[in-house]
């Protein structure tokens, strides 16, 4: 592999308890890391291109999407 497909990474450092709720949320999932999850949730936030207070989700949008991650067997 050439230097031009090769990824580069960093880290990002979370508390040590916020990773173990992590690999619990995953667990029935295809995700097969945390790192992977959370890359997944990354890409979400910068394809929505925009942080404003304006972008925030509801507590009730904050629900349906949660029933519908649970029902696509994400726990």
């Amino acid at each position: 592999m050439d230097n031009d497909t090769m990824k580069k990474y960093t880290s990002v450092s979370i508390p040590v308890e916020m990773y173990k709720d992590l690999e619990k949320l995953i667990k029935k999932t295809s995700f097969v890391s945390v790192s992977e999850f959370v890359k997944h949730l990354l890409r979400d936030i910068i394809a929505a291109g925009d942080l404003s207070q304006e972008s925030r989700l509801t507590p009730r949008e904050v629900e349906i999407l949660k029933r519908r991650l649970r029902s696509l067997g994400y726990t």
